[in-house]
């Protein structure tokens, strides 16, 4: 959430950061008419409890009967004024408080201007596109020869969007997800295993709610959102607490499955298992000191570099322009992975500097050294990384001509010494 006083002192520069991503930068006029009302409502309100107060103390004292029934008749038609007034002043305050959450992060200064993921712009591109002396295959048809793919069994479980892994796919799987979660240990990252429900606040302390409430599911009957991700329950983890400045930076980790509605049309996304209603991921996450976000954002992205090195995969590094970055972020990049038998580029991972914003909407804040009063800490986060997109990037630059795939040198222990899948 953005700082109310930033929008009041600096109105036309929250305008154009809104103006940049694509947004009516009118919000910014709604919220201080808001802003506006609710201190001139909060004016009246003190002055009547105030005036409420005064008389109060005064009636006791009071010797004439008629005198003191006056002021009592006029408290009870002040009190009723009073309660009415405060029931508008709250009414402002719900109306400021929900604009507020609608308007996004403001970008940051050395972020790319654009419209839309077109002009997003390729940092860097890491290793060469694999060449092969057969037609590659994809993993829609690589993985059900190879037994470890089920896309029928997944229809009849779940329905469309869904997809069973067997055997040696499911175990490929878990290997990811633990030889992830132990690189980043060794990155110097603290493995948390957090709930895979959490309450509201939670989900909108991370930024998710109210603009994606679409795409969450939730419980109807109990306050349990399904996480989309490992960023919200990490999120949540400092909720109303202030931390030692001492302490900071916090640097955490966390294998979550992610629940998000999916809302797909016909094309290329429709295939295989590169997009669905559940799906597996490994995050990073940091709460850092506000003068080191920018270090931290540049050190996580390399953390998530290295994962894909190790295990061998081609892959680019994009900056989001303006109006494509995510509703809470201030600077994100993407890592896109080869997939040579889909032909395209597949995003496995989002780094991000989501500045105070979260922080913001969670109450978390640090209390400096040297004194004075506890400040916003910075958050970022990042996938270490999303699957299945990257089991769809090694089945298909690992395949073989006879069907089989190499499975990664850095997986193999975490298969049982297994360094082949071979068709069943």
């Amino acid at each position: 959430m953005l700082d109310l006083n930033l929008i009041r002192r600096q109105p036309d520069l929250v305008k154009e950061g809104l103006r940049k991503r694509g947004e009516d930068p009118a919000l910014v006029d709604q919220v201080l008419e808001l802003d506006a009302q609710r201190r001139a409502l909060l004016k009246q309100v003190e002055a009547m409890r105030a005036e409420r107060n005064r008389v109060s103390k005064e009636i006791p004292r009071m010797t004439d009967p008629d005198a003191r029934a006056a002021k009592i008749a006029a408290m009870r038609t002040l009190g009723d004024e009073l309660k009415a007034l405060e029931q508008r002043l709250r009414a402002v305050e719900d109306r400021l408080h929900e604009q507020l959450a609608w308007m996004p992060n403001l970008p940051a200064d050395d972020v790319p201007l654009g419209a839309d993921e077109h002009d997003n712009v390729v940092v860097r591109t890491v290793g060469e596109k694999p060449t092969f002396d057969f037609t590659p295959q994809p993993h829609w048809d690589l993985g059900p020869a190879l037994g470890i793919l089920d896309f029928d069994r997944g229809v009849k479980l779940s329905g469309s969007r869904f997809y069973v892994l067997r055997g040696a796919g499911a175990r490929l799987q878990r290997a990811l997800i633990q030889w992830m979660l132990d690189l980043h240990i060794r990155q110097g990252y603290v493995e948390q295993y957090p709930p895979f429900m959490v309450r509201e606040r939670v989900v909108f302390a991370s930024g998710q709610l109210p603009k994606f409430r679409d795409n969450l599911y939730h419980d109807a009957e109990e306050d349990f959102w399904w996480v989309p991700t490992a960023e919200v329950p990490l999120t949540g983890l400092h909720m109303d607490e202030i931390l030692a400045e001492e302490d900071l930076p916090l640097y955490y980790t966390a294998y979550t499955p992610c629940f998000r509605r999916e809302k797909m049309s016909a094309g290329k996304d429709v295939r295989g298992i590169k997009r669905g209603h559940q799906f597996d991921k490994v995050e990073m996450y940091k709460f850092v000191h506000p003068d080191t976000s920018d270090r931290e954002l540049e050190a996580m992205l390399a953390d998530a570099e290295e994962t894909l090195r190790l295990l061998g995969l081609t892959y680019r590094v994009v900056q989001l322009c303006t109006g494509d970055l995510g509703f809470a972020a201030r600077k994100t990049y993407d890592l896109e992975v080869w997939a040579p038998g889909s032909g395209e580029w597949l995003e496995v991972s989002s780094v991000s500097n989501v500045g105070d914003f979260q922080a913001r909407r969670a109450n978390i804040r640090y209390r400096p050294k040297a004194g004075g009063r506890p400040r916003f800490v910075h958050t970022l986060n990042g996938s270490g990384l999303g699957l299945p997109r990257t089991l769809i990037a090694i089945l298909e630059t690992y395949q073989q001509a006879d069907g089989s795939v190499v499975i990664p040198e850095v997986l193999r222990p975490y298969m049982g010494g297994m360094e082949v899948l071979r068709p069943a």
